[in-house]
Order: C-alpha cells, then sequence, then structure tokens
C-alpha cells in the first residue's frame, strides 16, 4: 500500500466513525463529551499500536475508570493491555486493596506505580508518604519502582512476543525455525491514556533523564517518539487523546484536568464536581475556611454548593476582582489546580464499595442525630402519635412549625389591616351617595344580543290646524 492509499482510507475511515456517532447523538438522544476532533493525532495512536507489542494505559489511581479505555482493549488479539495506576501514593492501602481486587475480578493486568516518586528517588529526595513503606509486604498492592516496572514491561512483552510466535509456529510448522530466526531484537512497550494522567513524567523516570516535555496543561506531547531503554527493550510514547464517552460531563472532564482550566468559561459546573466529591470538614481543613451549614429544611450531610466554597475561597483569601465582587475565576483555577494536583485529598471507590461504606457512614450519623432528637421528644410529649411523628420528622417539624407560625402571623396582620381600614372609612362623617335613577333604561328583551338604543322624538304635529292659523 502506498502512502497516498493509506491517507485516503484513513481519512475515509475517521469520516464514518465521526459520523456514526453522530447518528448516536441524534436518534438514541445521547449527550457525547468532547472528544479528538484532530485526525492527525489519531495517527499518532495508530502507529504506536502497530508498533508496540504490550500496550501501557496510563491512568490516575484516584478515579481510574474514568481514565480507562476498555475498546483500545480489544483491537488486536494478539497484543494485551496493562493497566498502569499510576499517582498510587495518593490513596490508602486499604483502598488500593479494593483496586486490586476489583482488577482481579474483571481480569485486567494492572500495576501500582508513582512517576513522581520514582523520580524523587533518582533525585535523591526522601519520600514523604507511608504508602510505599505499607506496600512492600503485598505484591498486589505493592507501588513498583522504577527498575522493578522496567523488568516487569520487559517480561510481559517478551511473554506477547513469545506467545505470538508459537501461534505462527502453530499455523505454519514447516516455517517454525525461520519465525524462530524472525523474532524482533527488540521488544516495543507503547504507552497511551488520556492526557495530564502522566504519562511524560512516567517516561522521564522509566529513562533516567528529561527526554518529554512536562507540564501540567494537557496537550503538551503533539508526536510519538521512540525511546531505547536497552538491547531488549523501547518505550514509544503517544500523545494524551481524549476518547468519546456518554457518562462523564464537560465539567467533570475539566476537574479530573483532562481539558485545560485556564480555558474554561463556566467554572461554577468544575466547582461543583469537585464539592460533590470531597467532603465538606476536608475542604475547611485545607483552606482553613468555614463553610455556611445546611438550612433547617435541608440534608445534613448536602454537599456545599459552588458559590458557598468561592464565596468562602475568596473571603478568606482577599480575592476581589475590579468591579469590587469576589474573583471567583481566580479562586475556581487555584481549588481545581489544587485538586489535580492532590492538595485536595480523594479517590474513587471501585463500583459496589461506593454506597457500603460512604454512603452507610453518612447515614449512621443521620440516624444518630434523629434517635437523639426522638429520645428528647419521648420527655415532652405525652401522646405516642406526637412521638411517632417527632421520631420520623425531628428537624423537618420545627421548620413547619416555623412556617406555620409565620403564615398565621401574616394573616392575622392582614385581618387586621383590613378592620382597621375599614373602621377608619366610618370616622369621617360623609353623607351616603345617592343612588341614581336608571329605570328609565330599557331592557334588552333581544335574543339577538344587540344593544338597544333609545331614540327620543318629537311630538307630531298637526298640520290641518297649523295651516289654518298660518292662512288667518
Amino acid at each position: 500500500m502506498t502512502t497516498e492509499e493509506l491517507d485516503t482510507n484513513e481519512k475515509r475511515a475517521f469520516l464514518e466513525w465521526r459520523r456514526n456517532l453522530a447518528r448516536l447523538q441524534e436518534n438514541e438522544e445521547l449527550v457525547l463529551t468532547p472528544f479528538e476532533k484532530n485526525l492527525d493525532i489519531w495517527r499518532q495512536l495508530w502507529r504506536v499500536l502497530e508498533r508496540s507489542d504490550l500496550l501501557v494505559m496510563v491512568v490516575d489511581s484516584r478515579n481510574p475508570l474514568f481514565y480507562r479505555c476498555p475498546d483500545l482493549e480489544e483491537i488486536d488479539e494478539h497484543k494485551r493491555t496493562l493497566l498502569l495506576v499510576n499517582k498510587a501514593d495518593l490513596l490508602p492501602l486499604s483502598v488500593r486493596r479494593k483496586w486490586a481486587d476489583y482488577f482481579k475480578q474483571h481480569d485486567i493486568l494492572y500495576l501500582f506505580w508513582s512517576a513522581k516518586a520514582a523520580t524523587a528517588v533518582l533525585e535523591g529526595k526522601k519520600l514523604s508518604s507511608q504508602t510505599m513503606e505499607e506496600s512492600d509486604t503485598d505484591l498486589d498492592t505493592k507501588i513498583y519502582g522504577r527498575e522493578e516496572l522496567l523488568v516487569r514491561l520487559q517480561g510481559e512483552a517478551e511473554y506477547i512476543v513469545s506467545q505470538k510466535g508459537t501461534s505462527a509456529v502453530g499455523e505454519k510448522p514447516e516455517s517454525s525455525s525461520e519465525s524462530a530466526l524472525v523474532r524482533p531484537k527488540r521488544v516495543v512497550v507503547g504507552f497511551v491514556g488520556y492526557p495530564n494522567v502522566g504519562k511524560s513524567s512516567t517516561i522521564n523516570a522509566l529513562v533516567g533523564e528529561k527526554k518529554t516535555g512536562v507540564t501540567s496543561t494537557p496537550g503538551k506531547t503533539k508526536h510519538f517518539q521512540t525511546l531505547i531503554i536497552s538491547e531488549e527493550l523501547m518505550l514509544c510514547d503517544c500523545p494524551g487523546l481524549v476518547f468519546p464517552s456518554f457518562s462523564s460531563s464537560r465539567h467533570e472532564m475539566v476537574a479530573c484536568g483532562v481539558l485545560p482550566i485556564d480555558r474554561m468559561t463556566k467554572h461554577r459546573g468544575a466547582i461543583q464536581v469537585v464539592a460533590n466529591r470531597v467532603p465538606r470538614n476536608i475542604l475547611e481543613q485545607v483552606y482553613k475556611i468555614t463553610l455556611p451549614k445546611p438550612k433547617a429544611y435541608e440534608e445534613a450531610s448536602r454537599p456545599p454548593t459552588a458559590a458557598e466554597l468561592l464565596m468562602a475561597y475568596c473571603t478568606s483569601r482577599g480575592h476581589v476582582s475590579h468591579a469590587g465582587l469576589p474573583d471567583e475565576t481566580r479562586a475556581a483555577r487555584q481549588i481545581l489546580k489544587d485538586y489535580i494536583d492532590g492538595k485536595i485529598p480523594h479517590f474513587e471507590l471501585p463500583p459496589g464499595e461506593i454506597d457500603d461504606e460512604t454512603d452507610g457512614e453518612d447515614n449512621s450519623d443521620i440516624e444518630g442525630s434523629s434517635t437523639a432528637a426522638a429520645d428528647q421528644s419521648d420527655d415532652d410529649a405525652s401522646d405516642e402519635d406526637d412521638e411517632e411523628i417527632n421520631r420520623a420528622e425531628p428537624n423537618i417539624s420545627h421548620a413547619l412549625n416555623d412556617l406555620a407560625s409565620f403564615d398565621m402571623h401574616g394573616q392575622m396582620t392582614k385581618g387586621s389591616t383590613k378592620k382597621k381600614k375599614k373602621e377608619a372609612s366610618h370616622k369621617h362623617h360623609r353623607k351616603p351617595q345617592r343612588k341614581k335613577d336608571r329605570s328609565w333604561r330599557v331592557g334588552n328583551d333581544g335574543a339577538d344580543g344587540s344593544g338597544v338604543i333609545r331614540v327620543f322624538q318629537k311630538p307630531a304635529v298637526n298640520l290641518a290646524a297649523s295651516s289654518t292659523s298660518v292662512v288667518g
């Protein structure tokens, strides 16, 4: 195939794929998140997939399923995908154990890794996290070091190549000796994933020096590059790609660092994602602020709104815009950067574990407060029906009583004002107005509905009398 034929085939396939996605949005009314629409970036991914024997998908440990693309794992049956869970030092050991159980249950090849910790070891810095020490005993939750990860990647790639060679030998028995000679000298490990998940940092840590540019702004890498580690291993870095998805929103992609923070136009939506994920007390501890408490008629466990969080942050830091209003844009960018960098601790649990633990704790707290309020009502109330009502709705009853008293007070004040107005009208000694006599009006007895007009005519004059009087 020539270069021109390959170029036209790729353009045709890309256009058909885009049209199919557009049909899904129109026919099934699905909302598609923003994804990479540049054909040249996708070509970089295709070249990496063609070259690689082992495909490493780098994901963020705080929400691995958000950054995982299962479709890439089904492209070639002769290639295997390894899930490299980066930034694993930000997870507690118990959370890593749960994710390890989830990956093993779904037959996902995975490794825990921290590019930041590996870079610190190369530079001779001391590690401040305790997770590296806690995971040394368990291989499932172990955070791999640089040398251990290189050995593991090379071993997995060589195993895939050997399996491919044995399958080729099984298909063509007569060329077994030739297939052994045709084996590549180096195995190639390709790195793919979303922007800003740490692919470039991982490559630099594995190579041992800075080979690729690293920045917090996604989209730094524009073209794939190959890096020779040894005579048996070569790495291939792919630019970050945003894959199409129907589950996440644009605000969530901004909060996760997939889309650039400095280019966002609506900051409250992304801040609301942060407020929904991070508990209220952690936000108050990290930023030394006090968030407004929920109202009496609201749930006690509701997350703070984006406006409340931004207002509290701007007040504590003194961020004011030129118009004298709180500078919410500046505050939102700083909070999102802290959220992405890990200054604000947060993580997602595997599916099925979220409702059991986080929601269970919140419900237990709510139930504890409701039972305490119910015990107090038992001492004061004597009627059993009133006790059951107070137990069921301890918080809402106070709000309803306040609203009822407020309504009653409003009605009483309205009635009193009306009475005062009526009494004031009788104080003035005015003569009652006489009713005008309108009995002269003709009634409308017709069935056609038209108005009746009364015509006044002068009495007829006797012509004979008038003529004699004129002659005389």
